[in-house]
């Protein structure tokens, strides 16, 4: 299978990249293709400008080159994984940005949806479990992005998978994460 990895984090040394980077190794080691964008190293732009708005009235529309050139990559892949931290119990900005533009009318939604087989989104949580269940934000959270993004769009499997406590220091549970996405990445085809 060939993987997209999205991942958003402004810092290159976060633990956001090193788990990045064992998710790439775990899918590898399965034998899956992936290819990492690194949105903040690539300058993506995430506000939506006049030239992305979608026009409702058109079958086929030509977005600005930036939007065609991610839409490009994603033809190229059949499956998606998105990493991120979660910021205010949602995805940082530059990633929604991403979504609403190249998840575009005419790509994405309307008279066509996307052709890939599913999507994983690890995102990194601050909170333990505990917290997130408290007020069932991980329910709202696992809502947002398996039915009002992946299935809206068309991609049947889609599974939201945290990594809990990412702020705490420890050097053996950071470990534990770390081997947590390699699974991820390893298991990727068996969700």
């Amino acid at each position: 299978m060939k993987v997209l990895t999205v991942v958003s984090h402004p810092r290159k040394d976060s633990l956001t990249f090193a788990v990045a980077e064992r998710f790439e190794q775990g899918l590898k080691d399965a034998g899956h293709e992936t290819e990492i964008v690194d949105l903040h190293r690539i300058g993506f732009d995430p506000v939506l400008r006049e030239a992305d708005e979608p026009d409702w009235f058109k079958v086929e529309q030509k977005y600005s080159p930036e939007v065609e050139r991610e839409i490009a990559r994603m033809k190229n892949h059949d499956a998606l994984a998105y990493i991120f931290p979660l910021w205010w119990y949602s995805m940082p900005a530059m990633m929604r940005g991403y979504i609403e533009r190249v998840w575009n009318y005419g790509f994405a939604y309307g008279n066509s949806k996307l052709h890939h087989e599913r999507v994983l989104w690890l995102t990194l949580a601050a909170a333990g479990l505990k917290d997130l269940k408290k007020r069932d934000y991980d329910k709202m959270i696992e809502h947002q992005l398996n039915v009002g993004l992946a299935e809206y769009v068309g991609i049947k499997k889609s599974k939201v998978a945290y990594l809990y406590e990412t702020l705490s220091g420890d050097a053996k549970h950071t470990q534990h994460l770390l081997d947590q996405s390699y699974q991820h990445g390893y298991n990727y085809s068996n969700f």
